[in-house]
């Protein structure tokens, strides 16, 4: 009765490096304001993965059998909120630090797992198949949300000083445009990918 924490951690480390939509928001706003003026907004993304792991972990994974449909309206309407943020990124520019812009602060990284389908789909899995059956679900819970938060806190600034790094030598240049279309459509490809194909971030 327990959580096969190291092939967890293994698992989730492929997921929460590579892209998909939240790194794609963090690569974006890293992009547009730097990461020290980004760092509130980093937080709430990391910290935001918890408003998902306690609930499934504590039950909800439960209820989603007896309501499917309110599941699935959340997913569409998750969807909506990366493809909105996706349209945003393709007409941003790029003004490293010094934007006149405010950035995003903490509470609107707190909501961007929980709108994040992705994020949905990857703690789903750690429950389901690196958690075994019988283990107390706070244990479960517990341990699958302080693995998260410690891959979190290690590869969210990374994502964000990356953004950060590919402005300082796009800023203003013909590259610019083709930089943020691109964040937009891989943002939107890893949504799509999330849906099909069961990814996570």
């Amino acid at each position: 009765m327990s959580v096969a924490i190291l092939p967890f951690l293994t698992f989730a480390a492929s997921q929460v490096g590579t892209p998909g939509p939240a790194n794609m928001v963090l690569l974006t706003t890293g992009a547009r304001f730097g990461l020290r003026r980004a760092l509130p907004f980093v937080a709430g993304v990391a910290l935001g993965k918890q408003l998902i792991i306690w609930p499934l972990g504590l039950g909800l994974m439960a209820i989603q059998d007896d309501y499917p449909l309110a599941f699935e309206v959340l997913k569409w309407v998750s969807v909506a909120y990366i493809l909105y943020l996706a349209y945003r990124v393709a007409g941003m520019t790029l003004k490293v630090g010094d934007g006149p812009d405010t950035p995003p602060g903490f509470l609107a990284g707190l909501i961007v797992h929980p709108l994040n389908p992705k994020a949905w789909g990857m703690i789903t899995t750690g429950f389901t198949v690196y958690v075994s059956a019988g283990t107390p679900p706070l244990q479960a819970t517990a341990t699958i949300a302080i693995c998260l938060l410690g891959l979190q806190i290690l590869l969210h600034p990374i994502w964000t000083f990356a953004g950060q790094t590919i402005a300082a030598g796009l800023a203003g240049k013909p590259g610019e445009k083709y930089l943020m279309w691109t964040l937009a459509a891989l943002t939107v490809a890893s949504v799509i990918y999330a849906l099909f194909a069961g990814g996570a971030s």
